[in-house]
């Protein structure tokens, strides 16, 4: 598809989670099962109202309440739950905990994206080397090393390089090859290049917002274009894959679309974009999450 193309857009779930479930959603919150524990959480998307009755709402382990600024809020425990839990998706586990924020350790809708990681490495028969920004709790790295590739994962939070670590350990992929590198995520891609270190597979989680661990700031709008022409710099001749997925900014698939077209000319292949989204169990009501865009090669 040339970049001045009309996209058709793609709405991707996941179907195939057994210890996640979106129970039912509305009135600004949504009711998820992770593993054995029900858990309430604010999500502005569901602006309609709930299918199951207030009963099964207020069987919920933990609330979520959210403080007037934007990241701010705490947990308010109704049921005994443990620190830490298990669940397991595809054989990848993970550990999953209340913290400081209405996050728990994984976003269940990006399975689809795992899926598809480890579908475009199992489609070359040559070694691969994967580099996954923004890496959070580390599934992204988890399913591409679980396929065979190399990885890299760069995130800026120690915390959470420790947590995406004990998830390999826990789904048994310890003697995998991951470098887990906390890091500002365009100095370490600059630094990529110059170090003329190239990579198959490039896979990018960008927050709106956020800060390097030296203090750096990251925006979105203002530093997505400069981090996808240094991304552009670390691919190999024949890359496989590009992911880019974004959360809560005012942009939109197409947008997406249109600067991975514009990252990946010249090199053919497929770029598709689209939405992610949840299934309710509830009403079977798809809950948008996050928008996302993808190239493939041919």
């Amino acid at each position: 598809m040339s970049p001045t193309s009309t996209p058709q857009l793609l709405i991707l779930t996941s179907p195939d989670w057994k210890d996640y479930a979106l129970l039912d959603s509305g009135g600004g919150n949504k009711l998820e099962r992770y593993g054995p524990y029900r858990l309430v959480r604010p999500e502005a998307e569901a602006i309609w109202q709930p299918a199951l009755p207030q009963k099964e709402w207020s069987s919920a382990h933990a609330v979520f309440h959210p403080a007037p600024e934007e990241n701010g809020g705490h947990w308010e425990r109704l049921q005994s739950l443990p620190e830490r839990w298990q669940v397991e998706y595809h054989g990848l586990k993970l550990w999953l905990q209340t913290s400081a924020s209405r996050h728990v350790g994984v976003f269940p809708e990006q399975a689809s994206g795992w899926d598809w990681i480890m579908e475009r490495i199992s489609t070359v028969n040559r070694p691969t080397r994967v580099l996954n920004l923004f890496g959070y709790t580390g599934l992204a790295s988890l399913a591409a090393a679980k396929a065979g590739a190399q990885v890299t994962h760069v995130d800026a939070s120690p915390k959470v390089v420790t947590w995406a670590r004990q998830n390999q350990e826990l789904s048994g992929l310890a003697e995998r090859p991951i470098r887990w590198m906390v890091d500002d995520a365009l100095k370490f891609v600059e630094r990529e290049a110059r170090r003329q270190s190239f990579y198959d597979g490039l896979i990018l989680d960008p927050p709106k917002f956020g800060r390097g661990p030296k203090g750096e700031v990251w925006e979105f709008y203002k530093l997505i274009p400069e981090l996808l022409k240094a991304c552009r710099a670390v691919l190999t001749p024949r890359p496989i894959f590009i992911l880019l997925t974004a959360y809560a900014v005012k942009a939109s698939a197409l947008t997406l679309h249109a600067a991975v077209a514009e990252m990946t000319a010249g090199l053919g292949g497929q770029v598709q974009a689209g939405e992610i989204a949840l299934k309710e169990q509830s009403a079977g009501r798809l809950l948008s999450t996050a928008i996302f865009a993808r190239w493939c090669a041919d």
